[in-house]
């Protein structure tokens, strides 16, 4: 990957005025061995159950970004090293967390790049509960499926459309 959401900014100023490209607040940390990923959103929204987000992973991800909503909970981990493993295999770009992830040893050493607010060693529940391809809201930024999410060492962008 060759872009730099620095550059985006200062290329798209325009977008950013109307609000077609924001840059999600600088709340999420980072875990993975990529540091930068890009591609369209697939979204999630569910709390504290991650059986949806296994289902998701079970499928080919095509270069998309996987974008949890998981309505900041600090209390369990959505994301672990197995899902991250299986999400490197299954071809996703990167995984987005608004909540937890654990096995930050295991997700470190796998290919796929994650963003979460922290790490949590409890695992959540998996009732396979929650929402798939809907519009969420991270921290005030509006995400739909298929806007394309751009994540680099400075941020996380979300855009209507891919962004050359």
């Amino acid at each position: 990957m060759t872009f730099s959401t620095c550059d985006l900014c200062d290329a798209h100023e325009d977008q950013l005025v109307a609000g077609s490209l924001a840059a999600l607040p600088p709340i999420f940390l980072r875990f993975g061995a990529k540091q930068k990923f890009a591609g369209p959103a697939v979204t999630l929204k569910l709390f504290e159950d991650n059986g949806m987000v296994r289902s998701t992973l079970e499928m080919p991800g095509l270069g998309q970004v996987l974008v949890i909503d998981g309505g900041g909970s600090l209390r369990c981990a959505l994301v672990g090293g197995n899902l991250a493993v299986l999400a490197e295999k299954n071809g996703w770009a990167g995984i987005v967390v608004h909540g937890c992830i654990r096995d930050v040893d295991e997700i470190n050493q796998s290919q796929i790049g994650v963003r979460a607010l922290g790490s949590m060693p409890v695992r959540s529940v998996k009732k396979g509960g929650g929402e798939r391809d809907v519009k969420i809201t991270i921290a005030g930024i509006s995400i739909h499926p298929g806007d394309w999410l751009y994540a680099d060492l400075d941020g996380v962008l979300v855009t209507k459309t891919a962004l050359a």
